[in-house]
């Protein structure tokens, strides 16, 4: 027996749902069921942001927006002056959740809770008629002269039109790739940094702002550094790795990282600096009194790796120990080796080439009535809610395309 539906819409995650819910209320007749492989819809929001669900970022600028995309920047900044993250945050207050703003610009429920946006999604699905289906992996995708057939492990579906939001699904990328589409092959974002040495070997925990950069590349990026029990995180590390995930996997994830402790404090100027505090606090000893806003343990070790105890003034430090603690501060070299991901919040870069797509709809310019939201196009972002602006957006664009149909 074949389920008929009008449209189908392959994919219970955060595209998913917002792309179904978004037709539907625009087009209340229309026929609409989700198709989910696992047992339940939503997973991948459940543990976003910790538990709660960094809905999107508040930058309201379209033109700024897509900086934060290493991937998908050209491409969306036409869908982002029709849903922007102002739009986000008006279609969740209309739908009963209402968002903050934190410090860093990153926005969540008030709730601080993921299960809020998965309630809201869930009840006004419900409320639209959306048929949820779950334990329903695609086995099969057929294109009939003007209708959609999909065989799953448990029945048949037809369907008038197709949206795929099957995020970083590599099964779902060969069958559209059988259908003619291009995918660009698949390496890791947003990860963290291996590194094992002295200098933050006893420095969990401690957070700096810096900035870093790749030796004997273009990649650079700046914001916290973290260090953790493994090596470097952070939002700095983080933005790195997203910028730089094809050319550091090339590199087997084996590289130098020059790091700037001071951030954009250059190396003659923090010797000057250094020159005149050590006139100014000659008596003084340099372990307890740091010059700058510094993390107390990482200005210790840094100063031992300088060859500078903990008993030597400031008066005493030789110049040989000056130049070694500003290179320090201002280049310091660790040497990475390997990666650690966050397999709940995993971000790939990779999926079907952008080229293919028709983004003023979402539409594949192969086949007519075939429509992409989310992870699966070669597109992903910077953490900080970015990611799901794009599925927000790529949902929104394409129930608007329907209504204008």
């Amino acid at each position: 027996m074949i389920s008929n539906y009008d449209i189908i819409v392959v994919g219970g995650g955060a595209a998913g749902f917002f792309t179904a819910i978004n037709i539907v209320e625009s087009n209340p007749k229309l026929k609409v069921a989700i198709l989910e492989r696992g047992k339940e819809v939503l997973s991948k929001v459940r543990v976003s942001g910790g538990g709660r669900c960094n809905v999107t970022h508040a930058c309201f600028i379209p033109n700024d927006l897509v900086k934060f995309y290493p991937r998908g920047e050209k491409e969306l900044r036409g869908p982002f002056h029709q849903f922007c993250s102002g739009d986000t945050i008006e279609w969740f207050e209309r739908h009963g959740v209402e968002l903050k703003i934190e410090d860093d610009g990153r926005m969540f429920p008030v709730t601080d809770s993921s299960q809020t946006i998965i309630d809201c999604f869930l009840n006004t699905a419900k409320k639209l008629g959306i048929d949820i289906l779950t334990g329903q992996s695609v086995q099969d995708i057929f294109k009939g002269e003007n209708y959609w057939k999909l065989e799953t492990n448990q029945q048949s579906f037809k369907c008038d039109k197709l949206i795929m939001t099957t995020g970083s699904n590599p099964k779902m990328w060969e069958m559209m790739q059988n259908l003619g589409h291009s995918i660009v092959s698949p390496v890791p974002s947003l990860f963290t940094f291996n590194i094992k040495d002295n200098r933050i070997k006893d420095l969990m925990g401690v957070s700096a702002f810096a900035s870093v950069k790749v030796k004997d590349s273009k990649l650079k990026a700046s914001g916290p550094l973290l260090i953790t029990h493994w090596g470097m995180s952070g939002p700095g590390i983080l933005r790195l790795s997203a910028w730089g995930a094809r050319e550091l996997f090339d590199k087997n994830y084996q590289f130098t990282l020059q790091v700037n402790w001071l951030n954009d404090l250059d190396f003659e100027t923090v010797l000057e600096d250094l020159k005149e505090i050590k006139e100014e606090n000659a008596k003084k000893l340099v372990s307890k009194f740091c010059p700058f806003e510094f993390p107390k343990r990482l200005w210790e070790s840094l100063l031992f790796a300088s060859g500078i105890n903990s008993e030597v003034k400031w008066a005493d430090i030789s110049k040989k120990q000056m130049t070694d603690l500003v290179n320090q501060l201002t280049n310091g070299q660790f040497q990475v080796n390997g990666k650690s991901t966050f397999k709940e919040e995993f971000v790939t870069a990779g999926g079907i080439d952008l080229k293919q797509i028709n983004f003023k709809t979402m539409e594949s310019k192969l086949h007519s009535n075939l429509f992409f939201a989310g992870e699966i196009l070669n597109i992903d972002a910077i953490t900080g809610g970015f990611n799901f602006q794009n599925a927000w957006t790529g949902g929104f664009i394409i129930a608007q395309s329907f209504s204008n149909s």
